[in-house]
């Protein structure tokens, strides 16, 4: 409890994870060494940062790290998405240390050892003080356990407050690097006032269109010619920030057949029965169910499944449910008992540390004296200073009010089963507590089951039936054309494109980094080389494309743009049948053209969306260039061709408080500029990612 009150809940996770981070990197390392002693120095380089490399050995740790706390905050078991996630995040942590170092050291930012001591003790501390240190109930520094973690002589606690010391100098660093960019820039009065028209001068006009639809596709016949002069007109467009590649894939399903549904049934069954005279229904369910539930007082709402859960807390004890087969498992649940509890408990404590009283029996029997002094009337407060072993002995042994789920279970079975003014011994897996029950809130029905949950999935005949099947497939696509070898199949085939390197996710495919990476390690329009293994099928890949960092050629985007490149051909047809229409007014035009005349009120240049129509850029921004009164010359835009009139515009009235519309306007850039900053700095430094050789 000493940890759990302390650094669970003041001082975060980076405090937590100083201790698992060093365990980690320490495993890691010695694994690699032992495993791999053939590895040289380079073959461990995750990637290079202006000549820094960044080893396995060191960025691995920081990944798991990453996951976990992932896992603590999603709950469940890793994924690739949380990996690739936590992949990420590291790697953006070493940009921003080697990139921002050497900005800091460039331009001379440091943060002195009063600084630093004002930012952790002073009346103004870092964020992150407050952060790790604030008492939950009031909001308020708890200056008393800050005083103790930073003074602490204790190896471990030195780390933490080394670890946390470096955090609080890094984020003042970045803080003083902000604020330099920040005040770099800077609004004009002309460039207030624009901005201030855009959104405020309104613009009534008419217009009359053409839209794509009404030319069939099928009709127009694109030539090279056409590609390419759309791409040369677009060519910023297809600036490619970083590589990607693209395949396609046939997967063969390992999805549950009937008869393995009906197999699974039978045999669920037969569990149930079972389940239903089993001697002792923990020890049953701990060994049957594929997800566990913790055989303790659960409240409604905790088990996932809303249909399940307001169907058994509707039971009364000694029922028994299902089985019922919910999304893809089978749920059996036996009600073992049911009472109301508090819905939150306020409880203080004394923790005793059973290794330093010579044994856990010595330690029950002081924790039994203590008791039987408060029961006399003597001072907990004062007792949980003289003998408690946590953090909350400072104040009293208060642990402030929880919730079910917030304390290791024997400590929350005492603290809710108990009657307020209890004084309780418990023992848990920080040693010997004696517990004060202060104040129970709230009362709710709560039940204790034994829960069995069953996954529905597909028996080892239909996995290697789908085996078989990806196996003949993959000896037949080798050297052949793999889109004419699923077709003459009848086989599905999929594509994934734009998947860049590190990307935990492609589409349709669940469980895809191995895939990635052989995508990586092979030519365009190579097959890969195995048979990737998903959580409902086996996949069969082939590289189809591979889109370089920097501007794409056109041949890399032909496809993607067709439908572009249609409607810019289409655009040429429309404009010639409205120029056709002739220079008179808008009903005459439209008369010609059989379409109507489409009025439109108080558009601003900041928000041009047509309503009922589409966002129409070229459109609004032609009209907020015209003179009242005169037809247009027709405008191409996102969903076909017009022409308009402006009928007049409503200027706003002058700026209040210019002041204010700049200081604004200074906010948002501020913010934007902080992200080019480090663009540009990325854009500028020589970076080599290899990550997709480990992740």
């Amino acid at each position: 409890m000493g940890l759990m009150t302390f650094l669970r809940n003041r001082a975060g996770y980076i405090l937590v994870f100083a201790i698992g981070f060093a365990i980690v990197a320490f495993l890691v390392g010695d694994a690699i060494n032992v495993g791999k002693p053939f590895w040289s120095a380079n073959q461990k380089v995750v990637g290079s940062i202006d000549g820094n490399d960044i080893s396995i050995d060191d960025f691995g740790p920081k990944v798991d790290q990453g996951v976990n706390q992932m896992k603590q905050q999603y709950g469940g078991s890793a994924n690739a998405q949380m990996t690739a996630m936590a992949v990420d995040q590291a790697w953006n942590a070493e940009l921003g240390k080697v990139l921002l170092t050497k900005e800091y050291e460039r331009l001379g930012l440091t943060v002195s050892e009063d600084e630093l001591l004002d930012l952790l003790q002073g009346s103004n501390p870092s964020p992150l003080i407050k952060q790790y240190f604030s008492n939950p109930q009031t909001g308020q520094i708890d200056r008393v356990t800050l005083m103790n973690f930073l003074k602490s002589k204790e190896a471990q606690a030195i780390q933490q407050s080394n670890m946390l010391q470096q955090e609080v100098t890094n984020q003042a660093l970045q803080t003083k690097y902000s604020n330099l960019i920040k005040n770099s820039v800077y609004v004009t009065s002309l460039e207030a006032t624009d901005e201030y028209n855009n959104r405020n001068k309104l613009a009534n006009f008419k217009y009359v269109s053409l839209d794509y639809t009404s030319i069939p596709d099928a009709s127009v016949k694109l030539t090279d010619a056409d590609y390419s002069e759309y791409y040369d007109q677009n060519k910023a467009r297809f600036n490619n920030p970083t590589e990607t590649r693209a395949f396609e894939y046939v997967a063969f399903s390992i999805n549950p057949t009937k008869e393995d549904s009906l197999a699974a049934k039978a045999q669920v069954d037969k569990l149930a029965a079972d389940f239903q005279v089993a001697k002792n229904d923990s020890l049953f369910a701990a060994i049957n169910s594929d997800v566990k539930v913790p055989f303790t007082y659960l409240s409604k709402g905790k088990l996932g499944d809303p249909a399940l859960d307001s169907a058994v807390f509707n039971l009364p004890a000694g029922s028994f449910y299902g089985p019922k087969l919910s999304g893809n498992s089978y749920k059996i649940v036996k009600v073992v008992q049911t009472r109301f509890s508090p819905d939150s408990v306020k409880a203080s404590h004394i923790l005793l540390d059973a290794a330093k009283l010579g044994g856990e029996d010595k330690a029950i029997k002081l924790a039994d004296s203590l008791k039987g002094l408060i029961a006399k009337g003597g001072n907990f407060a004062e007792l949980a200073k003289q003998y408690s072993v946590d953090g909350s002995k400072d104040k009293g042994g208060e642990l402030g009010t929880f919730a079910r789920g917030a304390m290791v279970p024997e400590f929350e079975n005492a603290a809710f089963d108990g009657q307020v003014g209890d004084v309780k011994v418990v023992k848990s897996q920080f040693g010997v507590h004696i517990l004060k029950i202060e104040k129970q809130i709230g009362s709710s029905k709560v039940a204790k089951l034994a829960y069995v949950e069953k996954a529905l999935t597909a028996s080892s005949k239909t996995k290697d039936a789908a085996y078989k099947a990806a196996s003949n497939f993959l000896n037949d696509v080798k050297g052949s054309d793999f889109a004419k070898v699923a077709g003459a199949k009848k086989l599905k085939v999929a594509l994934a494109d734009r998947v860049t390197a590190t990307q935990g996710f492609a589409a349709g495919l669940d469980n895809p980094r191995k895939l990635i990476q052989d995508a990586y390690a092979a030519d365009k329009g190579d097959v890969l080389p195995e048979i990737y293994s998903m959580s409902d099928s086996y996949v069969v890949a082939h590289l189809t494309g591979v889109s370089p960092k920097g501007t794409l050629s056109l041949a890399d985007v032909k496809n993607d743009i067709k439908p572009m490149v249609i409607n810019n051909v289409k655009a040429k047809t429309l404009k010639e049948k409205l120029a056709a229409a002739g220079k008179g007014n808008l009903d005459q035009i439209a008369a010609k053209v059989a379409r109507q005349v489409s009025p439109v009120s108080n558009i601003v240049f900041a928000n041009p969306v047509i309503p009922g129509v589409a966002q129409e850029n070229a459109l609004v921004g032609s009209v907020f260039g015209s003179q009242p009164g005169k037809v247009s010359a027709p405008v191409q835009g996102e969903r076909g061709v017009y022409v308009f009139s402006v009928d007049g515009f409503t200027n706003p009235a002058p700026i209040a408080n210019m002041y204010k519309q700049k200081e604004g306007m200074l906010l948002s850039l501020g913010q934007r500029s902080l992200g080019a900053a480090f663009q540009a700095l990325q854009d500028n430094a020589k970076i080599k990612d290899n990550r997709v050789k480990f992740y």
